[in-house]
């Protein structure tokens, strides 16, 4: 299940793409098999080393060619361990709600991505996330540690895209029938397990035969309801091929012209 449109982040074969917050590998499989050079990047081991294991299967299997087999990085979003200018597209998915220091996480993404480069980022929608929360206080921080820790709206991604440097561009929103998935679940108690209330299981098995199947009858109601209760906002932003100096860069230059 993608969030992203790869032909939106017009992925190629041969480019090298960061896939930071990769989960279990959704979005770093897809650019795998479009022949990709895959760097999988998470603060999670377990998750690493699953997008590690799961990469050799499809090169097993004749799926993926070795050459581009995805490479796991355990790392964190506000201190990358990777050069400048690293990589041709940059994925970065449900993270930076997680994030308190976003803006410097933001800077990160800019600096590895290469000038030219395209990243996408997606993050929860305002008002599936809205609803969220005041349903409630137990599906987000601080009841949940790690969990999210703002609610972003389209206007407050594109202005700290382009506070990085970056040149927001196209955005959409995505996974409509999970939201009142998401809602129903806030409503009876999210810790609860799904299997604890019986609409709440019988939709999430609805949801495991959307993704298994993806019918015709599913995937139009989604398309058609994604503009107002998409789960998730995918926002695209270019880096220019001048890019102004990372915030990390123009750091050392303003201690540069101090000194």
């Amino acid at each position: 299940m993608l969030t992203v449109d790869y032909g939106r982040l017009d992925v190629h074969a041969g480019e090298r793409v960061l896939d930071l917050g990769c989960g279990f590998g959704r979005h770093s499989y897809e650019a795998l098999k479009r022949g990709a050079e895959v760097v999988a990047c998470d603060l999670a081991r377990p998750e690493v080393e699953q997008v590690r294991d799961l990469a050799r299967l499809l090169v097993a299997s004749g799926e993926v060619d070795e050459s581009v087999m995805a490479a796991p990085v355990q790392g964190n979003a506000l201190g990358l361990p990777f050069d400048d200018n690293s990589f041709d597209r940059v994925i970065a998915s449900e993270v930076l709600e997680h994030i308190g220091d976003d803006e410097s996480a933001f800077a990160e993404l800019a600096r590895v991505l290469r000038p030219g480069g395209r990243l996408a980022v997606t993050i929860p929608s305002w008002l599936a996330e809205t609803v969220c929360w005041k349903l409630s206080s137990d599906y987000h921080a601080p009841a949940v540690p790690g969990g999210h820790v703002r609610i972003y709206r389209l206007r407050d991604v594109r202005r700290k895209l382009t506070a990085a440097g970056l040149q927001p561009g196209s955005s959409h929103r995505a996974h409509a029938l999970h939201s009142p998935y998401w809602w129903l679940r806030c409503a009876v108690g999210p810790n609860r397990e799904v299997s604890e209330h019986r609409l709440v299981g019988a939709y999430h098995r609805l949801l495991e035969w959307d993704i298994v199947k993806r019918p015709f009858v599913t995937a139009a109601a989604e398309r058609l309801l994604n503009p107002l209760l998409g789960k998730s906002l995918v926002v695209y932003a270019d880096k220019p091929l001048q890019a102004p100096g990372s915030a990390r860069t123009r750091k050392s230059e303003d201690m540069a012209h101090a000194a």
